[in-house]
């Protein structure tokens, strides 16, 4: 990588922190984070608002990238799970499903670069009800990158209403 020069430069030596476990570091600085570990460098410019959890912009540093498809809250069977209308059964199901995806692509959701989560609602409420679950979940760090919560009118299974689709950026 280049040597930095200027005001960035200056601004990405400014703080160090061991991460968890000893692996890789953290260096913050107003309203930049980076994490080197995968290369990924997440910010909210002073231009714009601060978000609350997630961030305006993160860049991945890394070489290779994992999409995965819209995950569904569907079951082993391929069934949609919950009662007609139970957004918490179905968002707990697609967070099983993407933890799964993310480990068997040799990731974590530290490693997230970017979401979009799905809800059929026009309802803020309900909107925000998922979020504050997914959230609360082992999947939460997932949502501090660039992430994105839309209502929309259906998805693609009858009964379907929560559906997350994820990027992580994977190790070299």
């Amino acid at each position: 990588m280049p040597a930095q020069t200027g005001e960035r430069a200056r601004r990405r030596s400014a703080t160090t922190s061991k991460r968890p476990g000893g692996v890789g570091y953290s260096m913050s600085f107003g309203r930049e984070r980076r994490d080197s570990w995968l290369m990924i460098e997440k910010f909210n410019p002073p231009t714009v608002h601060e978000p609350d959890g997630y961030s305006h912009v993160t860049i991945s540093h890394a070489g290779r990238l994992a999409h995965l498809a819209g995950q569904c809250p569907l079951d082993l069977s391929g069934e949609v799970v919950g009662e007609p209308g139970d957004y918490a059964a179905q968002t707990d199901q697609v967070m099983t499903n993407c933890l799964a995806l993310l480990q068997a692509a040799g990731a974590t959701p530290a490693d997230v670069v970017r979401s979009v989560v799905y809800v059929v609602s026009p309802d803020s409420a309900v909107l925000s009800a998922v979020w504050r679950q997914l959230n609360a979940s082992p999947l939460a760090e997932a949502f501090t990158t660039a992430s994105t919560l839309l209502g929309v009118a259906s998805l693609g299974y009858q009964g379907q209403l929560v559906e997350v689709d994820l990027t992580a950026a994977l190790p070299d």
